[in-house]
């Protein structure tokens, strides 16, 4: 939709064609860039990694300000990544502001992660794929991670630019086969080399143990029971080995049908109701093979129908909620938007970016799916009913939404081992098709839809509105979204545990052949640095209090108490059981004939789900407990760090959210530095002298996109398209009036004198006016407002021409988290 700019001359589609003529030859001009790239640069593989074929000069762009440069260098494809190799000199070196990735580089792409290839031909651009008769003169790649690279193969040799070209397209387009993975070949290769991290306390629940722990964590296992009727994948090959049923059923019934048509155990809640799925039987047209369908559903229907089992209100999201298609329709248009070439198209398209964001409904989808896992919770909590969710397969949506309604009532799923745990049993275990999904083998592009990328932005909605309440940043969220194409983790790269298993040879019956050691994205040191680490932990994150002895044997859950009592009849209609009212419907609905309307859609139901919505709203939000999300229409945001951290124009120098975070962090560790001090203090009791805060004199400007985009990297001059620099003066006079930018390691030292309640000091000409309070809530946050001058702002917002349209929806919630401060 935004890719009709001409990409060669890195402007627009109408720039007019220069008059210059210049009598130079090409390699003339880049001599000295030449003699500098020349130099050796070593190419580092990973184990098992094999280099498939190279090209030199190969010139990589960086597209600033309408014009391009770049610098000279190699462009390699090896089985795991396509790689440039150029001058590292401009790379920062500061590794106190730098987050890398020990896996990726910079300048590479793994193959998984490439979306398309286009070709420029005498300034047009086209989509590459198959055998090529003609070769481009110019490279450009989009990445599934939304980066876009661009490579000039002008004074590359024509044997090499048919030899790169050929292979990058056979290598990241042609379908492959699940063995020829890069996974297996590193697996085999780094066989030794594998280290687990001993702080990963994430539960994996492939063992029967696992599943009990969950039961008992969750207080299910009086209702509920953990089976082994699938271990070695005898009864369903899309099942785990373990899984939770209701404890009357029997272990028989699994086999049937392949373990469909089973109410399978998700989740349970403090009053005791729980969160089930279930898949549908397969589709029959036989009369007979329908009527013992029908009789095996009867079965299942009766052996449950007792109590405690009164009430189970059931969701099809088959037939009334998102399809699969909606999903993967209003990505491919959401993506567009931050696929950007140049800053010219950035700016050409900012004017309509409003129209062009709600058009895609991508936004909109994320509200449904927040909705309708509110409507869940509201089931569970305030109506006492267990939720039967059904689907296909049970392995898209309904991991979608139980995964999203335990973020909002569970707060062990929002720290970080605890939502590990949950992607790992409700994704991993629960089938989801990863391979499928995320399109590992390029073998059908319609499957490719992004259900898991839509549950992280579903989080990163909460986690962005409720920031103390989640023990992970949205760094996290987003490395974790980089990961689905990383091909050395198995995490990502099945669709079943069965596929898993088969292919790592643990179902092999050649007892000298071991099986293979994969490793896990868990384990969070195999790609970043503790240093970098640091960063994907919340500073922010209420932890729960410890209680006292005698706090605790006061406290009991509100259905233990129920499930103490003798299991009487229940006094609600017979009609009520299990499956809610008439089993008729549910029985059609899983026999693959829809119903239009929801079992239980009502405008009664829809007034409870409002007075519960308003009425959690009402009320001051306790961290550790239910945890609902506005969904009003401007409280949905754009996930900007995940998708517009590419963008140079995109992003505010010197301040933003995560800056700000960053920038408390250093305060944080300078106030526990000082602290250390006061204690040796009065131990030693004598002075000591004072030391200058190294965290904060040492600290670079940052962008609000940090850590992905650095000050350095990229230039910061927007370039506008409309006549809005005659409003803001000539170049000189604008430069004159940049952000003024405020170093906290200046702002220290006179903390002590606010604190001490003494007037602080004048403030100098050169820097506004800090004032700095202190509160309790939200884990006694530290707010910092910034008081300057009027024509001194940190964030420019004096309209169209300084401030992009995409950011002036969200210029609140690129300042501070939450409560934590404002610009003015």
């Amino acid at each position: 939709m935004l890719g009709k700019g001409v990409v060669g001359g890195g402007g627009g589609t109408k720039a007019p064609k220069p008059s210059f003529v210049s009598y130079v030859r090409p390699e003339e001009i880049h001599t000295n860039e030449k003699e500098v790239t020349e130099k050796e640069v070593t190419l580092h593989l990973l184990p098992g990694e094999q280099l498939l074929c190279e090209a030199s000069t190969v010139l990589k762009y960086v597209q600033e300000d309408s014009c391009q440069r770049g610098i000279y260098g190699k462009l390699v494809c090896t089985d795991f990544k396509i790689a440039f190799l150029g001058d590292d000199e401009s790379a920062l070196d500061n590794d106190e502001t730098q987050f890398k990735n020990k896996v990726i580089g910079e300048n590479d792409i793994t193959l998984h992660c490439v979306d398309q290839i286009y070709g420029v031909f005498d300034e047009k651009k086209k989509p590459l794929f198959g055998q090529l008769k003609k070769y481009p003169e110019k490279l450009i790649i989009h990445c599934k991670d939304l980066r876009v690279f661009h490579f000039g193969l002008r004074y590359t040799k024509e044997e090499e630019v048919k030899r790169i070209v050929s292979g990058i397209i056979h290598h990241t387009q042609a379908p492959k086969l699940l063995k020829r993975l890069f996974l297996f070949s590193y697996a085999s290769a780094a066989q030794n080399n594998t280290a687990t991290d001993p702080k990963n306390h994430t539960v994996m629940f492939d063992t029967l143990k696992d599943w009990c722990w969950e039961l008992e964590r969750t207080k299910g296992n009086v209702k509920y029971k953990a089976v082994s009727v699938n271990e070695g994948y005898k009864a369903s090959d899309r099942l785990p080995a373990y899984f939770v049923v209701p404890t009357p059923l029997p272990e028989e019934d699994v086999r049937c049908f392949q373990g469909r048509g089973i109410p399978i155990w998700c989740w349970s809640c403090h009053n005791g109701c729980a969160l089930l799925k279930m898949s549908a039987l397969p589709k029959e047209q036989d009369d007979g093979l329908l009527q013992i369908q029908k009789s095996f559903l009867d079965g299942i229907y009766k052996t449950v129908h007792r109590p405690p089992y009164e009430i189970v209100k059931t969701e099809d999201l088959s037939s009334n909620f998102l399809s699969l298609q909606d999903i993967q329709t209003a990505y491919s248009k959401f993506k567009q938007l931050f696929l950007i070439d140049n800053s010219t198209e950035f700016w050409d398209t900012d004017i309509k970016w409003f129209s062009l964001l709600e058009s895609s409904s991508w936004l909109d989808i994320i509200r449904r799916c927040l909705k309708k896992a509110i409507e869940i919770t509201e089931c569970l909590e305030a109506q006492n009913m267990n939720v039967l969710l059904l689907e296909e397969n049970a392995s898209d949506l309904c991991c979608l939404l139980s995964s999203l309604v335990q973020v909002m009532m569970d707060p062990h799923c929002r720290t970080r081992v605890g939502f590990q745990s949950l992607v790992q049993k409700e994704w991993i275990m629960g089938g989801h098709c990863f391979l499928d999904r995320c399109n590992h083998l390029r073998q059908s592009d319609k499957e490719e839809v992004p259900v898991f990328l839509l549950f992280l932005d579903c989080v990163w909605q909460l986690a962005h509105q409720h920031p103390p309440a989640f023990d992970f940043t949205e760094t996290y969220l987003t490395v974790l979204s980089d990961s689905l194409y990383i091909p050395i983790f198995s995490t990502f790269f099945f669709n079943s545990p069965h596929q898993k298993d088969t292919n790592m040879g643990r179902e092999s019956q050649d007892t000298q052949s071991k099986p293979l050691n994969l490793l896990t994205v868990w384990d969070w040191s195999v790609q970043f640095e503790p240093k970098a680490q640091m960063l994907l932990k919340n500073p922010l994150y209420v932890e729960k209090p410890k209680l006292d002895k005698g706090q605790r044997k006061g406290t009991r859950f509100k259905h233990q108490r129920q499930l103490s009592l003798p299991l009487t009849q229940s006094k609600s209609s017979p009609k009520r059981g299990f499956f809610r009212e008439e089993t008729d419907h549910l029985i059609k609905n899983l026999l693959g004939k829809r119903i239009s309307k929801l079992i239980n859609s009502s405008d009664e139901l829809q007034d409870n789900f409002r007075e519960f919505y308003e009425s959690w709203h009402s009320k001051p939000t306790d961290y550790h407990g239910l945890l609902l999300p506005h969904i009003e229409g401007p409280e949905i945001k754009v996930w900007a760090q995940r998708y517009l951290r590419w963008i140079p124009e995109a992003q505010i120098l010197g301040g933003g959210r995560v800056a700000t975070m960053s920038k408390l962090l250093e305060m944080m560790e300078e106030v526990e530095h000082l602290q250390e001090k006061i204690d040796e203090r009065h131990h030693s009791q004598g002075a000591l002298p004072a030391e200058a805060p190294s965290l904060l004199r040492s600290s670079a400007r940052l962008s609000s996109l940090f850590p992905f985009a650095l000050l350095q990297r990229h230039s910061s001059k927007p370039v506008l398209p409309t006549s809005g620099w005659k409003a803001l003066g000539d170049e000189e006079d604008l430069a004159k009036r940049e952000d003024e930018f405020v170093d906290l390691g200046d702002v220290v030292p006179r903390l002590g004198t606010i604190c001490d309640h003494s007037p602080p000091p004048q403030p100098s000409h050169s820097l506004p006016e800090v004032s700095v309070t202190a509160q309790t809530r939200a884990g006694s946050l530290l707010n910092v407002a910034f008081i300057g001058k009027p024509q001194s702002r940190n964030i420019r917002d004096d309209g169209s021409s300084t401030v992009p349209q995409r950011f002036k929806s969200h210029r609140r919630n690129l300042i501070m988290p939450g409560h934590l401060g404002s610009a003015v």
